[in-house]
């Protein structure tokens, strides 16, 4: 996994400098990306954050995989947290100030408690214990169950879902497609305990995207933050696996403070 730190020629800025915190890898993703109006998602977001739009909407995507090869830098494996199933709801957003694009996580569903713990705790992301379960059915296609835990109302995904295969036209996936807009995100964005808007580096290699079907029986996740997916058939992607380093988490102020510092040294 570490050469991929070694290829950065893609990324739209450089790696930032320290060291790395997590490292991990995303398996047997499912892309479903639904357009919705910029309002609707700039009213959920913290101050400082605005939406990042493709062709005049605002996105909502639901991300179900399973994760493996987690590493934590200086410390030892958590019993049990080194392999397990996960589901996103995000949305793609700029810095107010800076436009830097990332991505920002409504809510994130994990299958194991001690990781879900350890990720609230160093990198403040919103994440939900839950029982999930992903089983093989075929080739490349899967059928995935979560449901929320220690909730007060039920939050359950259900789904089926399967890649088709690689293709010329995902293999040359480039900046201005939307596919580059969903998946090339090399920031992420929440918030700590006081509110304060705070950064995460992250960094992989592109996204080797496929085509993908999916029949998708139950989603709360939406309706949990108070919005209403459209009644549309929603943008399918599917992707096999994917290495990920994760940086942590920096107060966004301090960010730019350090970033405005270095410039005016440079100068």
């Amino acid at each position: 996994m570490r050469a991929v730190l070694e290829k950065t020629s893609h990324r739209p800025w450089p790696l930032p400098p320290g060291r790395w915190a997590m490292t991990q890898r995303w398996n047997d993703l499912l892309f479903a990306h639904w357009p919705m109006r910029i309002a609707e998602v700039e009213a959920l977001l913290p101050d400082g954050l605005e939406a990042d739009v493709f062709q005049g909407s605002a996105w909502i995507g639901v991300v179900p995989f399973w994760m493996d090869k987690i590493q934590v830098r200086g410390v030892p494996p958590i019993p049990g947290a080194r392999k397990f199933p996960e589901l996103n709801l995000r949305t793609y957003v700029r810095d107010r100030r800076t436009g830097t694009p990332g991505v920002y996580f409504f809510s994130l569903d994990a299958g194991n408690l001690m990781a879900v713990i350890a990720a609230r705790s160093f990198f403040h992301l919103p994440y939900y214990w839950a029982q999930m379960s992903i089983k093989p059915r075929g080739e490349r296609e899967f059928s995935y169950y979560s449901r929320r835990l220690l909730s007060g109302r039920p939050v359950i995904f259900a789904a089926r879902y399967r890649g088709l295969g690689p293709t010329h036209k995902l293999a040359q996936t480039r900046p201005g497609t939307i596919e580059y807009f969903l998946t090339e995100r090399y920031c992420l964005f929440t918030r700590n305990a006081l509110g304060r808007l705070m950064r995460a580096d992250i960094h992989h290699v592109p996204w080797p995207l496929e085509e993908a079907e999916a029949e998708i029986s139950q989603n709360d996740l939406a309706a949990q933050i108070g919005l209403q997916l459209p009644n549309t058939a929603p943008l399918l992607h599917y992707s096999r696996h994917l290495a990920v380093y994760v940086w942590p988490a920096e107060l966004v102020q301090a960010k730019v403070v350090a970033a405005t510092a270095a410039v005016a040294a440079a100068q």
